[in-house]
Parts: structure tokens; sequence; C-alpha cells
């Protein structure tokens, strides 16, 4: 039995979308536990499976191979009922009755929202674990599974080039990110695209014009394909109106394909394996040390416990920089 502290029981769960890694911080936050010899509970389905009880007692066994695969062993859901207090009421009192003195919740910003709440109302300890392809949680530099995502995006994109280069075509390639233009922008430097195309920018000002002017002057140069890397944005649409006024205003082929949802696949990256492992690792041995509530947060190459409240929030913008190395290499 773990002496540092009065905790015995920790339960586990994905919220949200998946991501890649998941398994990875779930292997690990299990494994530590039961090393520190805790009880580890995992809770299938997110905080909907606090409500319905979906909760099992896992073991060193229970998260055997499972290191290199996408998704979640214990899945997923979007709760709308955890955004009421009553909501959160019951379920503190189910993690009460199991005996659950704690709780690691790896998602996103919605899911380290819900588990501040069910902190500040009933006093539980709360570890988050980044995991989101968006890689837009405010107060750490990388979540799990944005590697994989842009990976997947990038091996995509070179293999649209392959056709784009034989026929001499335009692409208009969509990766996801509705509000992050994370994605966009390291897929857009990576694969050598022309224009990347924000979420953040007011598509009314959208610059069709020097989109247009920037594939002709490749064109001028010898180029015989272009790449334009789209955000998809809050609203769909918007790859075709640019392939709509591209061939209308400017006379230019453009081609579109939307990658969707394999982006959030796969098996994930070495990099996304080895921080959810530290993450899942570091969670344990701070809920067991004595914090409350905190998140495990990658700064400059270290993962650390910081305090949850400073996580909570979206980060929208997403290095400015990175946008203008784009445009630098794009020439």
């Amino acid at each position: 039995m773990n002496e540092k502290t009065k905790i015995k029981s920790i339960g586990v769960l994905c919220s949200g979308g998946d991501s890649p890694g998941m398994n990875c911080a779930i292997r690990a936050v299990v494994r530590t536990g039961v090393g520190l010899g805790l009880n580890i509970y995992g809770i299938r389905r997110g905080f909907q499976g606090i409500l319905e009880g979906d909760i099992v007692k896992m073991d060193a066994s229970s998260v055997g191979n499972i290191i290199q695969h996408g998704g979640t062993i214990l899945k997923t859901s979007r709760c709308l009922d955890f955004y009421d207090p009553a909501t959160r009421k019951e379920a503190f009192n189910i993690l009460k009755r199991k005996k659950i003195d704690a709780l690691v919740v790896i998602g996103g910003d919605g899911s380290f929202n819900g588990a501040y709440r069910l902190h500040e109302e009933h006093g539980i300890p709360i570890a988050g674990i980044p995991g989101t392809i968006d890689n837009d949680i405010t107060g750490t530099d990388y979540t799990v599974g944005f590697d994989t995502a842009v990976q997947t995006a990038v091996e995509a994109v070179d293999k649209i080039r392959d056709t784009a280069s034989s026929h001499a075509r335009t692409f208009i390639v969509e990766v996801m990110g509705r509000q992050s233009s994370a994605i966009a922008l390291h897929v857009g430097v990576c694969t050598g695209a022309e224009n990347i195309i924000l979420p953040s920018k007011d598509r009314q000002d959208l610059n069709i014009e020097q989109i247009s002017a920037d594939i002709n002057r490749g064109i001028a140069r010898g180029k015989n394909s272009s790449i334009i890397i789209a955000a998809e944005g809050e609203t769909p649409g918007l790859c075709h109106r640019v392939q709509k006024e591209l061939m209308s205003e400017y006379n230019l082929q453009a081609h579109i394909c939307i990658l969707g949802h394999i982006q959030r696949g796969g098996n994930p990256s070495s990099l996304d394996r080895f921080l959810a492992s530290r993450m899942g690792y570091i969670a344990i041995d701070s809920l067991v040390s004595g914090l409350k509530c905190f998140a495990t947060c990658f700064i400059q190459g270290e993962v650390n416990p910081t305090p949850l409240e400073g996580c909570l929030e979206k980060r929208v913008e997403y290095r400015p920089y990175y946008e203008e190395l784009a445009k630098k290499l794009s020439i």
C-alpha cells in the first residue's frame, strides 16, 4: 500500500474526441498505480460511464498489448449532461460509493473543464492528461495525439502531391481543426504547401486573389503542382468556395481532398507514445504525492504537473511564426 497519501483507489477515463496515444496513457496510469499498490478502475465512455456505473477494476494484464494501438480501450464520449451541477454531484456520489478517491481524465479543454468543476464542487483530486489531436490546450506545448495526426496528414498530402505533379494540378486538402490552426500549420510547413488557410480568419477576408497569384508564381518558375492546406473550420464548405472562385474568377483548375477522421486513427507515433507514458506516470505519482487538481503539461521538453485551472481555455491563436515560416518557404 502506498504510504505517501490516503489515496487507495483511482479511476481513469477518456473524454471527448479520441486521439492516438490515449491507450499509452491508460497503460501508464494502470501500471504505475498497480505498482504502487493502488486499486485502479477503468471508466468506460468518459463521464457518461460514471453516471451509468460502467466501471471495471484493472490490473497490469488489462493493458497488455495496447501501447501500439490508436483509439482507446476505455472508449470515449461527449457527456453534455455533465454541464449540469446536479449531474456532477450525482457523479461524485457514484465515485464515492465505488470508493474511488481520485480521477485521471484524458481529454481536451472541455473534459478538463468538467473535471475542474467536479473538483471545485466536491473536492475529489483530479489529474488531467491533455489528449487531443488539435494541440489547442493552454499551458502545454504538445497534446497526446497531435504528432500522430500531423504525420498521418503529411503522408496523405505527400501521396496527393505525387498525383498533383503527374497531372500538373492544384489540390485543396482539408485537414482537421475546427478552431485550431495547429494541424494545418504543421502540415503546411512539412509538405511545402503553397498556401495555408486557417480557421481563425474571417472567410469574408479570404484573399483568393493572393492564392491565385501564388499558384501562378509557382507555374511561372516551372512548378507543376500546388497544394493548399485548409483547416476545416466550424462551418463546412470553405474548400468548395476556394475551388469555385479559383475556377470561375482566375481560370485555375483545383481539386478537393478532405482527409477527415483518418487523422484521429492509426498507430501512435513514438513521440505520442513517449509523452503519453510520461504523462500517465506523472499523473499517478503526483496524485499520491498530494497534488489535488493539475494537468500533466509538456513544456520546453519536460513533463510536469501544472495547476489545471491554467489549462481550461482553448488555445485558438497558434504561433503566428509558423504561418510566416510557411509563407517564406513557399515562394
